[in-house]
């Protein structure tokens, strides 16, 4: 076993000092909200709370989107209020538990409501994740039927490669192909990783699939599953030196909807696994990943020190963890024909090699170092004319909601909603598109809140900046926009918005014209701020003896900063009046006008005076600029030959080795 390594410790923790040092920065956005309610604004304004029932733990909504009703489960009872308005019951009925109708839970849920599980009812069998003894040490993921007589399966108790100590956070059904044989049910979830050093226990996140149409083995396997396969699930972000920085705890997930209903998006809400440094991540996952992973090789533990590698021999047909279909075999119609070798493979192999990674490589969304964790997930997708743009609805530890805005440009934090008093956390999110309304649930009670704002934005430019999807320009306010019935959200990219043409580009520049000298050879920089964290900076140039503006280039001379324009070598040509625009989108601001003088090299020279088309002022103004450059150099050079060492001049003792 190596020893620890102060080094390594190091190396592990420069991406997060690096995310810290740099203001705790999204990929192109940055984590202070542009908007903050308190929850005394909120109660205020347009929020709508319940909090009539006596019972608490609300840890359950339903919406019925169909109905008009929410459905609230908390201890021992089940709440229906109004999706309209959360403070009116749908009616009169809540619904209490019977004691004579209640059946055995065993297989569907833990002993404790504290210990966390999923669930998932399809064709009317119960797919759990759940621990399945008294004291929550026989984990598993089961397969029960509602009605008496249905076919149980679970996976292998007490075997680590299984599962090893995991806690599951959810579980969905999905749809494979048209065939409905290959229907499977995904599960996610943490566990110690098996294929970690013994000594290093290490927490992955995982995603694991079983088929539906399982049924177990016939002599072996019996009455366990024979699909079932699992991978890591990797959410990164880039580190200086090639270190990434790991958010392996699973803490939440949602599976995002897409014209493809065989292909959504997965995104999963991860936090750090150290004590050193708290923080949050989110990271997107295509189904083709998670695929990929599934039919890619199978991990294995071979040698004298049992490490886990690739798996380099034959596997078996069919596949091991495909389903019995005539989508991948003609000849096997159920589990129980598969060969002895395929279920003998599958005892001993369900992890996967290769891991799924995100989208991009990287996460969307990066939390660290704050005051709270996040806890809770929910993405709104909204689809116009340009790139789509995903919203995430965040819930945390202290009840608070982030709405955060993902697109292929930028991602920016826009609310930030105390929903919740301090010290109750969100237990769970739903959102209703067509009301275009946000359900939150805590200990003790339900929130509902708009998705939008729009209100509080008094003119177009705020309208415009609050960068928010669900907002537009209507050419007096800034209101909800709606397009064809449907919600339009292309506000968050204005360049592909219509509505946005109805706010002019504006010219907040009312200063005056900077004058500023520079060298023939020397360097100048223009410094130059943009209007909004989001904005991007551009320059132009009219040159003293031309009369076309031209557009100023990053080349080897001329770079351009986050600060400002860096002009190296100044060349005559340099001379001019310099333009810098903010912009982001349509959104174009003039935020700085720069008179730029360059003085040629031999203008410093001893001689004749050269010939300078300048005004008498100007003349002045720059022979005053040389003069100051003169004195700065007399004195570092003054400065430079009147130093003289402490030691100088006294005498030097001879040291001998006696």
């Amino acid at each position: 076993m190596a020893p620890w390594s102060p080094h390594a410790a190091v190396l592990w923790l420069l991406p997060l000092a690096a995310m810290t040092s740099t203001g705790a920065k999204t990929r192109g956005g940055r984590h202070e909200a542009r908007l903050k309610l308190s929850h005394q604004e909120l109660k205020n304004g347009s929020a709508v709370y319940w909090g009539g029932g006596t019972d608490g733990g609300f840890q359950v909504l339903l919406l019925d989107k169909d109905r008009g009703r929410l459905l609230v489960g908390g201890k021992d009872h089940v709440h229906m209020l109004s999706s309209d308005r959360v403070d009116l019951p749908w009616n009169t009925e809540v619904f209490s538990l019977l004691p004579h109708t209640v059946t055995a839970g065993l297989g569907k849920c833990p002993y404790s409501p504290k210990e966390p599980f999923t669930a998932q009812l399809s064709d009317g069998d119960v797919y759990a994740g759940t621990s399945a003894d008294l004291m929550g040490t026989n984990a598993a993921i089961l397969r029960t039927s509602v009605e008496a007589g249905g076919r149980h399966l679970r996976t292998e108790a007490y075997d680590h490669n299984w599962l090893n100590v995991p806690e599951f956070v959810a579980s969905f059904a999905m749809a494979e192909t048209h065939n409905a044989a290959d229907d499977k049910i995904y599960f996610f979830f943490r566990e110690v990783a098996v294929e970690a050093e013994p000594w290093d226990k290490k927490i992955y996140s995982r995603v694991a699939r079983v088929c539906k149409n399982d049924m177990g083995g016939r002599r072996s396997l019996i009455n366990r599953w024979t699909t079932f396969l699992k991978a890591r699930l990797v959410c990164s972000v880039p580190g200086p030196f090639g270190v990434n920085t790991h958010f392996d705890h699973l803490e939440d997930v949602f599976v995002l909807e897409t014209k493809d209903p065989q292909n959504p998006v997965i995104y999963g809400l991860f936090r750090t696994s150290s004590s050193l440094l708290a923080g949050s991540a989110v990271c997107a996952f295509n189904m083709a990943a998670v695929r990929a992973s599934f039919n890619g090789p199978f991990a294995h533990r071979d040698g004298p020190d049992h490490r886990w590698v690739e798996f380099k021999g034959r596997v078996p047909y069919p596949r091991p963890g495909a389903c019995p279909s005539r989508t991948n075999d003609d000849v096997h119609e159920s589990t129980e024909d598969f060969p002895d070798q395929v279920v003998a493979f599958m005892r001993r192999h369900q992890l996967m090699r290769r891991a799924v990674l995100p989208l991009a490589g990287r996460a969307v969304f990066t939390r660290v170092d704050a005051s709270s964790l996040l806890t809770r997930l929910l993405v709104d997708r909204v689809d116009g004319e340009g790139p789509s743009v995903d919203v995430l609805f965040l819930g945390t530890d202290d009840g608070k909601v982030l709405k955060v805005v993902t697109s292929q440009t930028q991602d920016s934090v826009l609310e930030e909603l105390h929903v919740f008093q301090s010290g109750v956390a969100v237990r769970q999110m739903k959102i209703s598109s067509k009301k275009q309304q946000l359900y939150v649930s805590s200990e003790g009670g339900v929130a509902q809140l708009s998705l939008h704002r729009c209100h509080l934005y008094a003119d177009c430019s705020q309208c415009r900046l609050s960068g928010d999807p669900y907002c537009a320009w209507d050419g007096q306010t800034c209101s909800p926009y709606f397009t064809s019935g449907r919600r339009s959200t292309r506000g968050q990219d204005p360049a592909y918005d219509e509505n946005w043409r109805r706010c002019p580009i504006t010219d907040d520049f009312l200063g005056d014209v900077k004058v500023t000298y520079g060298v023939e050879g020397n360097a100048s920089f223009l410094v130059c701020f943009p209007h909004s964290p989001q904005a991007a900076l551009s320059w132009t140039l009219q040159p003293s003896k031309g009369r076309h503006l031209l557009p100023v280039s990053e080349d080897e001379r001329l770079e351009h900063t986050e600060r400002g324009l860096l002009l190296r070598r100044l060349q005559l040509a340099d001379d001019g009046t310099y333009t810098c625009s903010s912009a982001r989108g349509r959104d174009v601001r003039i935020v700085g006008r720069f008179r730029l003088h360059v003085i040629p090299a031999s203008a410093l020279r001893p001689g004749p005076a050269p010939t300078w088309p300048a005004g008498a002022k100007e003349r002045k103004s720059a022979e005053r600029y040389c003069e100051q450059l003169r004195f700065r150099e007399k004195r570092r050079q003054h400065k430079l030959f009147s130093f003289k060492p402490k030691h100088e001049g006294s005498k030097g003792r001879v040291r001998r080795n006696q």
